[in-house]
């Protein structure tokens, strides 16, 4: 049995999990403050959360150990709880190894555990001393991007262990359908949020709507939906204006959609390095931030001029599969509980 342990923030991790344990080959055992998605069919542990109260009220407990870990605050009874919950899974489970998407204290402490990691790499720039420790104990890197997409400053021990995938959809393998024809006349703008939140205003979607007359604006976020169906809400949309989340990117990826990728603050500058590597491969148009209304007509023009045909460099349709590959292969070469 592999386990998977899935950050609670934003949808991105519970929706690769899900990608991932159904291309395995044997059982999946899920961890997470999270509830379990809908028809999860594996094992699941719902783990106390670190972060109660407010992250804010706890920054005075020394969250980062002097530096070395990115969220550990002392005397917090949640961290204990979740902390003796993976122990204790750890011990009766006796999981081949486990996949953390995201935590370095998870990852630790598996390990400590004697559990082998493959800690899912993010973008960005991960070389702080929390995020080092992390990636030199894992026994391998899993990479949901192209090569060469966030890892230019990697020191070649993390390259030689690293799964460079590609992105990981739940819209992989589907068929790319004939030209929906649009719900509105004229152009349209498909606005696409997450559930990890962002930084852009009503007023600033407003002020590039009135910007662009030519075109129509519709925006779809968690609980606002511009149709039932996200992949026929992708199809019709001349261009897709979309946050820089990885799960967000790989769908529109996945639907070879003209798009314009706004980063939305998020830590180690994750989703800027995103809107900039797609941008410089010349795949979509990105942003490091918000643009300006005067700068919008002019975006949507070069994005449907890029058109959507270059995401095949992001997204090869079986992301999944060949992270489930990796796994298998890995699983099949350890023998939990060897040794002396």
């Amino acid at each position: 049995m592999i386990g998977y342990y899935a950050h609670h923030q934003g949808a991105g991790h519970l929706t690769r999990m899900r990608g991932i344990a159904a291309a395995l080959d044997q059982p999946v055992w899920g961890l997470s403050s999270a509830a379990p998605p809908p028809g999860w069919e594996g094992g699941w542990t719902t783990l106390a959360r670190d972060d109660d109260p407010h992250p804010g009220a706890l920054a005075d407990r020394d969250p980062t150990a002097h530096g070395v870990l990115h969220w550990a605050p002392t005397h917090h009874e949640g961290l204990a709880r979740r902390s003796a919950q993976i122990a204790r899974w750890a011990a009766e489970e006796r999981p081949s190894a486990l996949v953390v998407d995201v935590s370095v204290e998870v990852t630790l402490l598996a390990r400590l555990c004697g559990v082998p990691t493959v800690v899912v790499a993010m973008p960005g720039r991960r070389d702080d001393r929390p995020h080092r420790l992390a990636y030199d104990t894992a026994d391998a890197l899993l990479a949901p991007w192209p090569r060469g997409a966030h890892d230019l400053h990697w020191p070649d021990r993390w390259f030689a262990k690293a799964w460079f995938v590609g992105a990981i959809s739940r819209f992989d393998h589907r068929s790319l359908p004939d030209p929906v024809p649009a719900a509105h006349p004229g152009r349209t703008v498909l606005v696409l949020w997450g559930a990890g939140g962002h930084s852009t205003t009503a007023a600033q979607v407003e002020q590039a709507r009135a910007a662009t007359p030519d075109w129509t604006w519709v925006e779809r976020s968690p609980g606002r939906g511009a149709s039932g169906d996200l992949w026929a809400d992708l199809q019709a949309a001349d261009v897709v204006v979309t946050h820089g989340g990885q799960n967000a990117v790989a769908e529109v990826a996945a639907a070879r959609r003209p798009a314009v990728v706004v980063a939305q603050p998020r830590p180690h500058d994750e989703q800027v390095a995103t809107a900039r590597r797609v941008d410089d491969w010349r795949i979509a148009v990105g942003c490091a931030s918000w643009p300006s209304p005067r700068e919008w007509p002019e975006l949507l023009d070069r994005a449907l001029a890029r058109g959507g045909q270059r995401w095949s460099r992001w997204s090869t349709g079986d992301g999944a599969a060949r992270a489930a590959a990796h796994l298998d292969r890995l699983a099949g070469d350890l023998v939990p509980g060897a040794g002396s």
